[in-house]
């Protein structure tokens, strides 16, 4: 089966500095692939290159596309959506109309089977419809930069540290979420510092460190790797 993405040698940084150096990963059709690692080592530089939000080298396909040159806008048409570390809400807007932004490119009749399924996927927006995104709690203001991207139906989902900052509750919540996602058949590129719950829900583990996918192989492999967790990941794991 064609991957959903494959990206060979990716490279990218900001300005004169590299940030990520020379990197490969295949995201299979309905799969998670998570990429793990502590701050400061690559990965959210990696999405932004994946993007097209940084400039980068190396080359990148999707559904067997070349989008390497493509542009943001494009690649977003093409079905792929971020959901950054930062939410990027509409912050004196309703929860709602943040909703509804996320499927601007689709009919009014598709918008409003999504915003169904956005609520049942998570019901406290439904309870929050009317509010201003700027006051929701942390875990709300998550779920809901979820359901804005969902509500584009991607074909790929990247998370940057959704769980970064929520309550081990929430935190909870949201790894049930992306677990149920993977069971829709989207597939997922989930960025994280949580590395054991975010092994428990991957197929495929990547572990970065200083811009480079140090190791890599099957989820279970590397949560059973209790040398490697202490080693690379720290208390992190």
């Amino acid at each position: 089966m064609t991957p959903v993405l494959s990206a060979t040698n990716i490279c990218a940084g900001y300005h004169s500095r590299k940030a990520v150096s020379n990197v490969s990963m295949v995201i299979p059709p309905a799969g998670v692939v998570t990429l793990i690692g502590a701050n400061g080592a690559g990965k959210t530089t990696f999405l932004g290159a994946l993007m097209g939000l940084l400039p980068s080298t190396g080359t990148i396909l999707f559904q067997g596309e070349d989008i390497t040159r493509a542009s943001v806008h494009e690649r977003v048409g093409m079905g792929m959506s971020l959901v950054s570390e930062k939410r990027d809400l509409f912050s004196s807007m309703s929860v709602e109309d943040n909703l509804v932004l996320g499927c601007y490119r689709r009919n009014r009749a598709s918008s409003s089977s999504s915003l169904d399924e956005m609520y049942g996927r998570f019901p406290k927006l439904l309870e929050r419809r009317h509010q201003e995104a700027g006051t929701l709690s942390g875990g709300e203001r998550q779920m809901l930069a979820m359901g804005r991207a969902l509500m584009a139906a991607p074909k790929l989902l990247m998370l940057d540290e959704p769980s970064l900052g929520l309550a081990p509750l929430i935190v909870q919540d949201i790894f049930r979420i992306v677990s149920e996602l993977k069971s829709s058949g989207i597939s997922i590129l989930l960025v994280e510092q949580n590395a054991r719950a975010a092994l428990h829900v991957a197929d495929h583990g990547c572990v970065m460190e200083l811009g480079d996918v140090i190791l890599q192989g099957p989820a279970k492999e590397l949560l059973d790797n209790t040398r490697l967790m202490e080693i690379y990941l720290g208390s992190a794991a």
